[in-house]
Order: C-alpha cells, then structure tokens, then sequence
C-alpha cells in the first residue's frame, strides 16, 4: 500500500490510500497547504489501528 498526494483541478492538495492492486481503499479531504495534506495523512498514519464499530444502518 502507498499514500499518494496531489493537485486537483481546483489546485487544492488531496491524499489517497491505494492498495497493491491499484485499488483506492480511503481518501481525504481537500487542503489549500500541503504541509494540511501531510498532516491529515499522518493523523491516518497514527488511527490505522483504531477498533472497528459495527452501527446499526
């Protein structure tokens, strides 16, 4: 798996999450900074291993 980050055409920074088989598993948000984006994706970095909650829907 790779983050991958980048411009979008309103040249505001975004990240994904792809996984070996070029599949998007998450993406976030738009950022204006970079250093927004690399934050967000650290923030994911460090929640990776939170507990699944199964809610009602």
């Amino acid at each position: 798996m790779k983050y991958e980050q980048y411009k979008d055409e309103s040249g505001k920074w975004r990240w994904r999450l792809r996984a070996r088989n070029g599949k998007i598993l998450a993406s976030g948000e738009s950022y204006r900074d970079k250093a927004d984006c690399d934050r967000a994706i650290e923030a994911c970095k460090a929640s990776a291993s939170a507990p699944v909650k199964t809610v009602a829907g």
